[in-house]
C-alpha cells in the first residue's frame, strides 16, 4: 500500500476529529451562553417586579424604612451584577431580603387580603420558580461542557483551542441552613 495515502488518510481522520471536537465544543458554550441569558432574563423580571411589591407594602407598612432600603440596595446590585458569581451573590442576597419584606406582609392581614399585593406575590413566586429552572438549565448546560472538555482525548485539544471551565451557579451559604416553621 502507498504510505503517502496512510498518512493522508490518518491526517484527514485527525483532522476531522478536530473540527467535530471544536464544533461540539462552540455548540456547548453557546447552550451555556443562552443559558446565563435566560437566568438574566428571570433576575431583570424579578427586579422589576419589586417596585411594585414595595409600594404596595409601604403603604401598609411606613415604619418598616430598613427592610425596604435592603430590598431596594439588593435589587441595585443584581441590576449591576455581570459576572456570574456577582449575579449569583446578588440573587442570594436578594432572595434574604425578599424573605425580610414578606415577613413584614405577614403582620399585616389587611394586605394579605388586597389583590394587588396577592397578583404581585402570585408573580414573584412564579418567576421565583422560573429562575430556579433557568439556574438548572445553565448549570446542566456547565456540567456537560466542563465534562466534555476534561475527557480523554478532547482535553488534549480543548485548552489549544481555547476552552476553559465555566463557573456553576451556586447558592450562597445561607440558603443551604435548615429553614425552621414555626406556627
Amino acid at each position: 500500500m502507498n504510505l503517502n495515502l496512510i498518512g493522508g488518510g490518518a491526517l484527514l481522520l485527525i483532522a476531522m476529529y478536530l473540527i467535530t471536537t471544536y464544533n461540539g465544543l462552540v455548540i456547548l458554550k453557546t447552550r451555556i451562553q443562552e443559558a446565563f441569558s435566560g437566568i438574566d432574563v428571570q433576575l431583570k423580571r424579578r427586579a422589576d417586579l419589586i417596585p411594585n411589591l414595595v409600594e404596595t407594602i409601604k403603604g401598609y407598612a411606613k415604619h418598616e424604612k430598613e427592610v425596604f432600603e435592603n430590598v431596594t440596595k439588593a435589587r441595585s446590585a443584581l441590576m449591576t451584577a455581570e459576572s456570574v458569581h456577582d449575579k449569583a451573590q446578588a440573587d442570594n442576597m436578594l432572595t434574604g431580603a425578599l424573605k425580610s419584606l414578606f415577613a413584614v406582609s405577614e403582620a399585616y392581614p389587611e394586605l394579605k387580603a388586597n389583590e394587588n399585593f396577592k397578583d404581585l406575590q402570585s408573580q414573584l413566586a412564579d418567576t421565583e420558580d422560573k429562575v430556579a429552572y433557568s439556574r438548572q438549565f445553565y448549570n446542566s448546560n456547565v456540567l456537560d461542557f466542563n465534562a466534555k472538555i476534561q475527557m480523554f482525548p478532547t482535553n488534549l485539544f480543548a485548552g489549544m483551542l481555547g476552552f476553559t471551565a465555566f463557573e456553576f451557579f451556586k447558592a450562597d451559604e445561607a440558603d443551604r441552613k435548615k429553614v425552621d416553621v414555626k406556627f
